[in-house]
């Protein structure tokens, strides 16, 4: 079981479907799913991504150099976790969105007491803004954040059911992992993350879980303990 949690979710995943712009339906989809776990006494922080709006590294070649093409990749989370908060308070659940760079009126900075402080008392924590650098993804935000916060695993809501071989969406010969060691995600380049998350994930040690996020319940499964998806360890 793990009782505190960093769920990272891709901006894909809230752009439905498509992976574009903002999906009503699975935002409340997710915000139901979150309020169900915490109503059952789990803690979550998350972090969202930035790409259904927009992706840093896009803007090479489009006009924007890395820098600013990763602000506003940053600016694309801070949309996403506004939303995404808004669907949780819509289920009756406190959040409260933090953004690693000052935003004020419309998120808090982000400190780790904070943080951790609307986790004990019962709400979700929106983490945005990635690191609050340019050339960090979200996935090493995301890891970065939850060791910060004494997290007991770090959770990452995809489209597939866990680590394979290959594209299970494009081979259909992938095999599905079970459980996989950094250093065997790292040799066999199997994209779960970037290596920047794995050091720090491995470094916790902050065990990474990849599972279905799209798939009813299985967001308690995982919490309860319940061999879903596929478990990076150290």
């Amino acid at each position: 079981m793990y009782k505190r949690v960093l769920l990272k979710l891709s901006g894909e995943s809230l752009g439905g479907p498509a992976g574009k712009g903002l999906d009503e339906v699975c935002l409340k989809k997710f915000a139901q799913e979150i309020a169900a776990a915490v109503r059952a006494g789990f803690q979550i922080a998350i972090v969202n991504g930035g790409g259904n709006i927009f992706r840093g590294i896009q803007g090479l070649g489009k006009g924007y150099d890395r820098v600013t093409g990763d602000r506003m990749g940053m600016l694309a989370t801070v949309i996403n976790s506004l939303a995404l908060s808004s669907a949780l308070r819509s289920e009756g659940v406190a959040a409260e969105v933090f953004t690693a760079t000052q935003m004020s009126p419309i998120a808090q900075l982000y400190t780790r007491d904070n943080a951790v402080k609307v986790l004990q008392e019962g709400g979700v924590a929106l983490i945005a803004g990635g690191t609050g650098n340019p050339f960090f993804s979200t996935d090493s935000g995301a890891a970065l954040r939850a060791l910060e916060l004494g997290a007991d695993a770090l959770l990452k809501g995809t489209r597939v059911d866990g680590v394979y071989t290959a594209d299970p969406e494009k081979d259909p010969a992938a095999v599905k992992y079970d459980e996989l060691t950094f250093r065997e995600a790292l040799t066999k380049h199997l994209k779960v993350m970037d290596q920047t998350a794995f050091a720090l994930c491995e470094q916790g040690p902050v065990p990474i879980v990849v599972f279905d996020i799209n798939a009813p319940g299985t967001l308690l499964k995982v919490l309860n303990g319940e061999k879903v998806g596929t478990i990076v360890h150290a």
